[in-house]
């Protein structure tokens, strides 16, 4: 996804209804979505393979300079018959959002580019230390996209993480860990999570339903919740000063893929994960966190800790 920003000042209302007029100042361009994911991965210094689709247009064209600008290896592939997914933010200068319009097509990929993005997973899989699936609904993530993906990382005997969407659930079967927010948890499950207790069993229920070895349930400013084979339990909230929850999701589950390719256990990167959201959601927009951020970051969290 492509995330565009049209910033401005808000000086009046319009007298044609009763709307904001936001006098024009500049335009700026983020990478959105699976590219958001793979941009926390290389701003942490590691290398990123980017398996996506794209339109045939300028947003397309876009993002392949983006990626190549932010270190990425993108293999973005060309679907023709649809629009690059593109969200357009019409923001004041204090960062308020006063509208949003988005450009996508959301129907399932065709099915010969389709086996280009299956062909492309088991090219890259190989060299891979953790598989990650996105999936944003947006057509790209099929059921056999998702069968290749999981198959793929038991045969480089890699950890394959997904991003979920409640409607493609059934589609992880096999995943090592998956990463929803709580809403939703409360959606696939239909418990509503307000308590520790809640988090217990919902977590319990979405592992059993998606089939998968665990569950890291993000939960806002209530931290997180991680279940796993050995060690279940809440994470605290590590946020500050919340600016903008947009793409704290993406942020997580690079984290999370890039801790466990170092080598660290799941609960090592949750609590690594659950540091990189409470500093991402800082920032405005999609953004990213560097090494000496997080550094800082598990520094001041140790201090707090100690007295």
């Amino acid at each position: 996804m492509l995330d565009r920003f049209i910033a401005g000042r808000v000086t009046r209302i319009s007298p044609e209804a009763p709307v904001p007029v936001v006098t024009f100042e500049h335009e700026t361009h983020r990478l959105g979505g699976a590219a958001n994911v793979a941009h926390n991965i290389a701003a942490f210094g590691a290398q990123a393979t980017l398996v996506a689709v794209t339109g045939q247009d300028d947003a397309a064209a876009t993002l392949r300079d983006a990626c190549l600008a932010a270190g990425i290896d993108a293999s973005l592939l060309v679907d023709t018959g649809r629009r690059t997914t593109t969200k357009v933010r019409i923001v004041t200068e204090r960062n308020q959002q006063v509208a949003r319009v988005d450009y996508e097509s959301d129907r399932d990929i065709a099915d010969e580019v389709e086996q280009h993005v299956i062909a492309a997973i088991h090219e890259h899989a190989p060299r891979a230390s953790v598989i990650l699936i996105s999936d944003y609904l947006k057509g790209s993530i099929t059921r056999n996209v998702c069968e290749a993906a999981l198959v793929a990382g038991r045969a480089a005997h890699v950890p394959v993480l997904v991003d979920p969407k409640i409607p493609h659930v059934d589609h992880y079967a096999g995943a090592t860990l998956i990463t929803p927010n709580h809403h939703e948890v409360e959606q696939g499950t239909h418990v509503r999570v307000r308590s520790e207790e809640d988090s217990r069993r919902a977590t319990r229920l979405f592992r059993d339903r998606a089939r998968c070895e665990g569950v890291l349930m993000t939960r806002g400013d209530q931290g997180m919740w991680l279940l796993a084979e050995d060690v279940e339990g809440h994470l605290p909230a590590a946020a500050r000063e919340v600016a903008d929850v947009t793409g704290a999701g993406d942020t997580v589950i690079a984290t999370v893929a890039l801790a466990l390719a170092s080598g660290a256990s799941l609960s090592e990167a949750a609590r690594l994960a659950n540091e990189s959201a409470g500093i991402v959601v800082g920032k405005f927009g999609p953004a990213t966190v560097t090494v000496a951020e997080l550094l800082r970051a598990i520094d001041a969290s140790a201090n707090l800790v100690g007295g």
